[in-house]
């Protein structure tokens, strides 16, 4: 197969993007021919986005030779860049975690991925439509690994490892969107690799038996981080419908006007309010608070998820990571639709 990879979490590194190249490898050594284009950096929890007005930008990462060790997997000790005069240089980026260029590479053979300043919605269509056509057609878009878990509805609906399986299946591509859940950020390398070689098997037989009747565009599949994980089950398993609790995920930061100019601009606006309140109009809004300036630094509190996992009982996504099984969710491209009966109804005004 021509598999096109994607992902949210950007090219290989150790804090933010640590499979995505162990994923590549394992692809390639099935005999897939993989194709790659990932965000130049982190776009976590962005959904299907598309950044309207930006003229998106293509780097060139090249991984490192396959005698080395998968990158993003290990810390780099030396933090030394082996970039040439052309790179850009990147955080993380060095000897273990491979090198990024401005521009590509004129030695034929070399393996080189596309990173784009875009969402994973937009690595799948550039990589779909304008890089990667001497390789034939995609059969397939995997969209991931993904750092963490995207069981349940209130990860999935954000995740931009779904969203860039959407895009992928809304330009009727198969799609199979997959994210590794973690319980521990202290990662084993042997884990992992056994989470690669139960991703791919997963990946190789979902298209086998893709169903031919258009009812699924795509899959989520989640697989746990787990030393008995190849002894789990591989169940097919509906997403958990549940909700943020209680409370704003943003926690406020106190926050002041700074700058000369922002000043003159914050008095000149107190200036012409008051004169607005002069008139009998503004005598009657005088009760109006002023608003108090802050900042908000976005906090989930996850907690939420996973006691809503717990009290849902078992036989959804959520609950099938937890007990070290693989979670696969069938979807379609869609809304969940719901009070059908209204269909074709109409609404008295």
């Amino acid at each position: 197969m021509h598999i096109l990879v994607v992902n949210d979490d950007g090219p290989p590194s150790p804090t933010s993007s640590p499979y995505v190249h162990s994923l590549v490898r394992e692809l390639q050594a099935h005999g897939h021919v993989v194709s790659v284009c990932l965000p130049h950096t982190q776009r976590s929890w962005i959904g299907k986005a598309h950044m309207i007005g930006q003229t998106v930008k293509p780097l060139y990462y090249r991984p490192p030779p396959p005698s080395a060790p998968a990158a993003g997997l290990t810390d780099d000790d030396d933090n030394n860049n082996t970039n040439t005069a052309d790179a850009a240089p990147r955080k993380d980026t060095g000897p273990r975690h491979g090198s990024t260029h401005a521009r590509p590479s004129t030695r034929r053979g070399t393996e080189e991925w596309i990173l784009v300043d875009g969402t994973p919605a937009s690595c799948v269509q550039i990589g779909l439509y304008h890089f990667f056509r001497d390789r034939g057609p995609v059969d397939l878009v995997v969209s991931g690994p993904n750092y963490g878990r995207n069981t349940t509805a209130v990860f999935a609906l954000s995740s931009g490892t779904l969203g860039g399986a959407l895009e992928a299946a809304v330009c009727r591509h198969k799609a199979i969107a997959l994210s590794y859940a973690f319980f521990s950020r202290n990662h084993d390398t042997a884990i992992i690799q056994k989470a690669t070689r139960q991703s791919v098997r997963v990946i190789e037989a979902l298209v086998r038996d893709w169903p031919a009747d258009g009812s699924v565009d795509l899959y989520s599949v989640n697989v746990p981080l787990l030393e008995g994980l190849e002894e789990g089950k591989v169940l097919f398993t509906p997403m958990l419908q549940n909700y943020w609790g209680p409370g704003s995920c943003f926690t406020e930061v106190a926050g002041s006007v700074d700058g000369e100019d922002e000043d003159e601009e914050r008095i000149r606006e107190e200036e012409g309010y008051a004169e607005e309140l002069e008139g009998e109009e503004g005598d009657a809004n005088r009760h109006l608070a002023c608003h108090t300036h802050k900042h908000f630094k976005w906090t989930p509190k996850f907690t939420d998820v996973y006691k809503s996992v717990d009290e849902a009982g078992p036989g959804n996504d959520g609950w099938a990571v937890k007990e070290g099984h693989t979670s696969i969710t069938p979807l379609k491209a869609n809304f969940f639709q719901t009070a059908t009966h209204l269909h074709g109804t109409e609404l008295q005004l």
